[in-house]
């Protein structure tokens, strides 16, 4: 082998630990530093590498995450001990009983021990085997003592390590837990689904287990599975790796687990109580994935063995503390339509009241009508409803036995459809297939005006300060606005006439409201919310033509040679030679901006091209709102070329300030750290960036030291810091 060529053994290990680095910061720390691009580069080295050369390929390879031939059928395993099932407390009464119950059997031992509180993780059990640190097994709970071995589709589950972190566990070791499925993760699938004509999944937990059980575990891996791990079984007789049960799940996550937020270990009942009532009524309202309750242990492993287990199958040490239902059954009386900012017309339920979880509920969220199609809901259905992790509630299902007519076999209800026009200003409706949407394409809708009022006055459009969503409802409900260019014509007397609006604060507002006349074209393209347009693109628009001015040509111009006006060719701008159309001409001259593609391309040309959108334009320019992005300053291309990453929370500007002032100076700022990286710009809580910036050898500078080479006091290519 010449001596320039790397070892493929110590390349592969190499690889092997880069990956493995990457993964861990990148699905359990939440604090990636290695970019997509950069991972897929390594992760094909790495199969490249075992394909030459098989004898290197580990268990514990990155590459063992997906690939494996499907199973004709799925093999059982037994458990290296029990996984018991838990007793339930459906009130703080049944938990103080379940500990009387144990001081009698174990005395005071029971109290001093003290608790760990746990959420209760609504998905699908599983043990997973580790030999030497190493993960050989996985099979799900089956009946506590034989579950089927799923191993090659947990290996796809990405915050599950192939390798435990650290040396300090058991040789061999079964850890267990729950893998779940992130709501967020769910409706996407959900709507995947949908659009590809799939039947949809009825919640969470059915398309985790169902996603475990695949023969195939590429499918598995294309489902968005995630795992927390709460427990550790070792071999009859062997020790175990920590004294409490907190300790245990300390344990695990410096392996390099996931552990459950929100965890607590308690002193006394009374906190266990305290805590299960504020994860009730404030935590699981705002979590991302579905919980059915929490748990309370004894915390002392060694007071666990003293109490033991009743009958083979609980634990006495443990229970499960039950909250109120988050699912019921109500009557779904009508499907509403309502019209977002976008012009996106969003289904919802009008349901019959019925309490969930302690609030009642008489609106849920129907996602879109492919969903609502996927789902055959229809009005006059009896439905179930879920609550928990969703801000507005969610119909999951109907109850087709309950269907009148179903029975006999009539269909006595009828399926429901999007209309054809918008409910509100009866414009005709337009569908886009990608995104499973339909919407308004009239910019002046009416049912557009109060989602579009508070983006436009939103913090990275306008930021205009006081306008909320209820102040923007009762400008609109007095008639004192209509559009978002009518808030530059407001004068303080007219706002003293709104209730719970004095003097002062009515000043404060027309001098908020004044102030943001002057912010850049970038922050308004944005606030005009036109479709598929973020602030990025708003940037990158207004870098690109100057003026609104500009942009508004290129994009009307199409239009008005369709419509016979006179238009000479060089108002469509560069691109338009070889165009079939002028129109054509404006969406190649805007995709042809690096980063722009052509759904953004045509969605601005559409909205510029809508005679609707021109009397609000105008209004804008007649009440002195600026429609110029700032040119960059003599020498603000200081940053030309270079790569930079912030972390930490900077002492004086914001992250999206500090982004702002290095694009404004040509920089581009990324994510993750790398070799290419030209300097990070670290403040408090810097984290796992600044440690990588070091590793790696580069520059670390703060805000002062930024706003010196911002201000052409510094040379960029200065020694690192130290």
């Amino acid at each position: 082998m010449p001596a320039s060529q790397p070892d493929p053994a110590e390349r592969a290990a190499e690889l092997r630990e880069i990956l493995d680095r990457a993964s861990h910061e990148y699905y359990v720390l939440d604090r990636p530093t290695m970019s997509d691009q950069e991972y897929d580069q390594r992760f094909r080295e790495l199969q490249q590498l075992e394909a030459e050369y098989p004898e290197l390929a580990t268990a514990d390879s990155p590459t063992r995450r997906v690939g494996a031939a499907a199973a004709s059928a799925l093999a059982k395993h037994v458990h290296l001990a029990p996984m018991l099932s838990l007793g339930n407390a459906f009130d703080d009464d049944e938990l103080r009983e379940w500990e009387e119950r144990l001081v009698r059997i174990g005395g005071d031992d029971v109290r001093r021990s003290g608790y760990t509180a746990e959420l209760k993780i609504d998905g699908a059990a599983v043990a997973l085997t580790f030999v030497d640190g190493v993960f050989t097994i996985g099979a799900t709970r089956g009946n506590g003592t034989v579950g089927e071995e799923v191993t090659a589709n947990l290996r796809t589950v990405r915050d599950i390590p192939l390798r435990l972190r650290g040396e300090d566990h058991p040789p061999r070791l079964e850890i267990r837990g729950e893998v779940y499925m992130p709501f967020d993760g769910f409706e996407r699938l959900n709507e995947d689904r949908a659009r590809a004509g799939q039947p949809v999944f009825a919640n969470p937990r059915n398309a985790a287990a169902g996603a475990l059980r695949q023969l195939d575990p590429a499918v598995t891996a294309a489902r968005p599975l995630r795992f927390f791990a709460y427990a550790v079984a070792v071999p009859e007789g062997a020790p175990p790796p920590a004294r409490t049960q907190w300790e245990t799940l300390e344990l695990l996550d410096g392996w390099g687990l996931q552990v459950a937020p929100h965890r607590r270990r308690c002193q006394s009942l009374d906190e266990v109580i305290s805590w299960a009532s504020e994860v009730e009524h404030r935590v699981r309202g705002v979590l991302n994935f579905a919980i059915d309750g929490g748990v309370a242990k004894v915390d002392q492993l060694s007071v666990q063995d003293d109490l033991g287990v009743v009958g083979g199958r609980e634990p006495r040490w443990a229970i499960a503390r039950k909250f109120a239902p988050d699912i019921a059954v109500t009557r779904l009386l009508d499907i509403g339509v309502n019209v977002g900012r976008t012009g996106s017309l969003n289904p919802f339920a009008v349901l019959e009241p019925v309490e969930i979880g302690g609030a009642t509920v008489r609106l849920a969220t129907l996602h879109n009508e492919a969903l609502i199609q996927q789902k055959d809901l229809r009005v006059g259905d009896w439905v179930q409803v879920k609550r928990a992790g969703e801000v507005i509630p969610q119909v999951i299902a109907p109850l087709p036995e309950r269907r009148p007519g179903s029975s006999s076999g009539e269909e006595l209800l009828e399926p429901w459809r999007m209309p054809d026009h918008c409910p509100v200003c009866g414009t005709a409706v337009r569908r886009d297939d990608e995104e499973a949407a339909v919407y308004c394409p009239n910019v002046a809708c009416p049912g557009r005006r109060l989602e579009g009022l508070v983006h436009f006055a939103s913090r990275d459009a306008l930021d205009i300060r006081g306008l909320s969503h209820a102040r923007l409802q009762q400008l609109l409900d007095s008639g004192l606005v209509t559009t978002a260019a009518d808030l530059f014509e407001l004068e303080p007397s007219q706002l003293v006439e709104l209730e719970r609006m004095g003097e002062k604060s009515a000043r404060n507002l027309v001098e908020a409201i004044d102030a943001s006349r002057a912010q850049p074209l970038s922050r308004l393209i944005f606030g005009l919310g036109i479709r598929h347009v973020g602030a990025a693109a708003a940037q990158l628009l207004a870098r690109e033509f100057g003026t609104l001015g500009a942009l508004r040509s290129l994009a009307t111009v199409g239009e008005d040679v369709e419509e016979g006006a006179d238009a000479s060719e060089d108002a469509i701008a560069d691109g338009a030679t070889g165009s079939t159309s002028p129109r054509a001409a404006a969406i190649e001259r805007i995709q042809a901006i690096r980063g722009l593609g052509e759904v953004i391309a045509r969605s601005v040309v559409d909205y510029f091209s809508d005679p609707s959108s021109r009397p609000f334009l105008d209004s804008l320019e007649r009440n002195g709102v600026a429609l110029v992005e700032p040119r960059q300053a003599e020498g603000s291309n200081l940053l030309r070329g270079s790569t930079v990453v912030i972390t930490g929370t900077l002492p004086r500007m914001s992250r999206a300030e500090a982004t702002e002032a290095i694009e404004s100076a040509g920089g581009r700022v990324t994510s993750s750290v790398s070799r290419a990286t030209t300097f990070v710009v670290a403040g408090a809580d810097a984290g796992s960036k600044l440690a990588r910036a070091t590793e790696l050898g580069v520059r670390v500078i703060d805000e002062d030291e930024l706003d010196r080479i911002l201000e052409g006091r510094t040379d960029t290519s200065a020694p690192i810091n130290g």
